[in-house]
């Protein structure tokens, strides 16, 4: 099998050529913070999330860095129902992709 030539630049780099537009104020992800304590999947939340939007502060809830969120949707698509209320961000705000 003939070796390919095809390589791509590393993925910090390829990361690196996003941009982003903070919707001050308005986030896109909620917490429900008693749910998620009660479903107990706060620390697979933190860990799942590949951009570490998630943290868990001293009081043992967790907060969210909306700006920070490549819109993947993992945390949707994994957390249990009624822990999370997530949307994508309004027209315009959030992560633009600069490849694809």
């Amino acid at each position: 099998m003939a070796k390919s030539e095809f390589s791509l630049p590393p993925l910090n780099r390829r990361l690196a050529g996003n941009s982003y537009e903070t919707d001050d104020g308005n986030s896109h992800i909620e917490v429900h913070q008693e749910e998620l304590a009660a479903s107990g999947f706060a620390d697979t939340l933190i860990r799942i999330c590949p951009a570490k939007v998630y943290s868990k502060n001293s009081d043992g809830t967790v907060a969210a860095e909306y700006a920070a969120c490549l819109e993947c949707g993992t945390c949707l698509a994994l957390a249990p129902a009624g822990t999370l209320s997530w949307h994508y961000p309004r027209s315009g705000m959030g992560i633009s992709y600069r490849e694809g």
